[in-house]
């Protein structure tokens, strides 16, 4: 793992995703779709958390697809293309469980929601791969189509769930490796310098 990230760095994230079409590192030495779709919401819940009632995480499901290794995939080393996606949202679905454990009975709760495959600014880049998705996208929904099913588990009761639209539904595959979110967990609390 990359040494811990500059304080100043901290007021420039951004709750949006990212699909790369390429390996590019941040300033400090983390592969950027790892940093903005793991470390920043890891990073945001942490520094909102007195401020926090109800976590709702943007997931995809496509992190079914994902293997981290978390000595190569912070920074690129196994980079791919699509797999990179697919690492780093299963990377931020993992910390879902173990947040919903760090805040129970604190009034605080977190789910996660894949909101089914949208019309979005995502995987827009000129390789084989991204052209076709470009295509495809013509045939998706937009995502304010599909606001109403998050606004729907926003307002719900539960922690700690997985949703695919609006239906819940129980992790699978790769998220239920504890031993890895606990790997995850604590590696990114020590580059984030986060308690």
């Amino acid at each position: 793992m990359p040494v811990p990230i500059r304080s100043s760095h901290r007021s420039a994230m951004s709750g949006s995703a990212l699909w790369p079409g390429r390996r590019e590192l941040n300033e400090d030495g983390f592969e950027r779709a790892f940093f903005t779709n793991h470390l920043a919401p890891f990073l945001m819940n942490h520094l909102l958390e007195e401020r926090l009632c109800r976590v709702v995480q943007v997931s995809a499901g496509l992190y079914i697809r994902g293997k981290i290794d978390p000595d190569r995939t912070p920074t690129g080393e196994d980079f791919h293309t699509m797999r990179t996606y697919c690492d780093t949202k299963l990377a931020n679905l993992l910390m879902v469980p173990l947040f919903a454990e760090r805040w129970k009975g604190a009034g605080k709760t977190i789910d996660a929601v894949h909101p089914g495959v949208l019309r979005t600014g995502l995987g827009e880049h000129g390789r084989v791969t991204g052209l076709v998705v470009n295509v495809a996208k013509r045939f998706w929904k937009s995502a304010d189509e599909a606001a109403p099913a998050i606004v729907d588990l926003v307002t719900s009761k539960g922690t700690g769930r997985y949703f695919n639209k609006a239906k819940e539904e129980p992790l699978r595959g790769p998220a239920r490796d504890t031993a890895l979110a606990h790997r995850l967990w604590d590696d990114a609390a020590k580059a984030l310098d986060v308690a």
